[in-house]
């Protein structure tokens, strides 16, 4: 990348050195050429006013002095030389300039400038000033040595330029590619860093961008697979359970219709799982569709035989169960399902479920004779156990659920342990249960969250 990014920087500048310097050296060349017939050409005219009429008759001619490196002479009408330096005979230069014009020309090695010197509209002879090419072409290599280490000095600018700008425009490239292979080893918590170029931050934050959905892609998925681990484990023992007690009856209709009924529930857990999880992670509201009074009936008779079996006691009180108010029972029953297994691995003594009508909300206690232990805050998160038995993803996936009918699950109480259900009455609400908050009216403008703990089994 680097080297490309040099290699197109000088492959310019050398286009823009030979499109700019071909042109100069040809100028410089034409320039001096022309400065030094100039400079003949004045000398010469020079040479022509210091010439008497009367040389002819013998008065002697003071020239001024030639050019550095050059020769000046007098030539009469004959185009004999008679002062000065200069061939013995005029040349073609001379010659020509006799007809009374000035005249310019190259020959014999030689840059030649002839000038007549008239009287009385009569040319009485020629003045001939010349200098070598060779001098002239030394000044021109000169110039053009000038030029060439100009040219030089600016093509070694634009190496160290584009060297430099390589580097800004390849170590965000190389980053960006360091970390692609971090990513590519796993690590999908690496981001792309930015830099000072926007074509690159923008590639950089498209490539985060889809980091991120991928990442939170993976969390669902990995969330969905402990879930639903989690959820059917119960249920499936449950199922075992009872098809080993069935093999040692000769009906086996009762058991069957209980594993059919096992059955049933583990379609609805397995519905329950996946529409949390959903495919944008944003779980579609469950509709509330069974009475609280037998939820917790058919809660009492499912996790009945779990607690007996274990020589404790399961006690649903719905005394307070409102009349005509349904919840989402499949929601409702997964998160009772983790408080009851919950309760019944690490807590102790009778566990009782009560419910509590709050006018703008429902309550619903899981309560037990054991105490919680650490940061209440701590409990929901997923994978953390407090270093006791279990995976620490029921109360997390209790939580969620909660969450997304728009309620709220929360440590009440640390002894005895108490686990509140809070249910908005939007969430749990059903055929008259407008006409119950009309009939009743509302507290004021209490907020049904600040009434979790008021009248919770165990005094908190």
């Amino acid at each position: 990348m680097r080297q490309r990014v040099v290699r197109v920087a000088l492959t310019a500048a050398l286009v823009a050195l030979v499109l700019l310097a071909v042109p100069l050296a040809l100028a410089i060349r034409s320039s001096l050429y022309a400065d030094q017939r100039d400079a003949l050409e004045r000398a010469a005219l020079a040479g022509a006013v210091r010439v008497s009429p009367d040389y002819a008759n013998g008065d002697p001619v003071e020239l001024p002095p030639p050019p550095d490196g050059g020769r000046l002479g007098l030539y009469d009408p004959r185009l004999r030389l008679r002062a000065g330096n200069g061939p013995r005979t005029g040349d073609d230069t001379a010659r020509r300039a006799l007809a009374g014009t000035v005249t310019r020309a190259t020959a014999g090695g030689e840059l030649v400038a002839a000038v007549p010197v008239s009287l009385d509209e009569r040319v009485i002879g020629v003045v001939r000033v010349s200098s070598t090419v060779q001098d002239v072409r030394g000044r021109v290599l000169v110039g053009w040595a000038i030029l060439l280490g100009v040219a030089l000095l600016a093509l070694a600018v634009a190496v160290l330029v584009a060297r430099r700008q390589a580097r800004a425009l390849a170590a965000p490239l190389e980053g960006l590619s360091r970390h692609c292979r971090a990513v590519t080893g796993g690590d999908l918590t690496a981001r792309a860093a930015h830099s000072t170029i926007a074509e690159i931050d923008q590639v950089a934050r498209t490539h985060n961008e889809m980091l991120d959905s991928l990442a939170e892609l993976l969390r669902h998925e990995r969330d969905f697979t402990a879930n639903a681990s989690h959820q059917l484990r119960t249920p499936l023992t449950g199922l075992q359970l009872t098809l080993e007690a069935g093999l040692a009856q000769d009906d086996t209709r009762p058991v069957l219709a209980e594993a059919l009924d096992a059955t049933r529930r583990l379609h609805h857990t397995v519905e329950e799982v996946l529409r949390l999880s959903g495919s944008a992670g944003l779980p579609q509201p469950a509709a509330p569709d069974r009475p609280v009074a037998g939820l917790l009936r058919e809660t009492e008779e499912r996790w009945h035989g779990l607690f007996a079996r274990d020589g404790r006691r399961l006690e649903c009180d719905t005394g307070e169960a409102p009349d005509g108010v349904r919840v989402p029972g499949g929601v409702v029953t997964e998160i009772l399902g983790v408080l009851l297994d919950n309760a019944r691995v690490h807590g102790h003594g009778t566990v009782r479920v009560t419910v509590r009508d709050l006018h703008d909300a429902l309550a619903l206690d899981v309560a037990d004779e054991g105490t919680s232990d650490g940061d209440s805050a701590r409990l929901f998160e997923r994978g953390h156990t407090e270093g006791g038995a279990g995976t620490g993803i029921g109360l997390a996936l209790a939580r969620d659920l909660a969450v997304s009918l728009g309620g709220r699950l929360s440590l009440a109480c640390r002894a005895p342990t108490v686990f509140t259900l809070l249910l908005p009455v939007g969430a749990a609400a059903g055929p008259g249960a407008d006409a119950r908050s009309e009939s009743d009216g509302r507290r004021g403008d209490a907020d049904p969250q600040d009434e979790v703990g008021k009248g919770a089994p165990g005094g908190c």
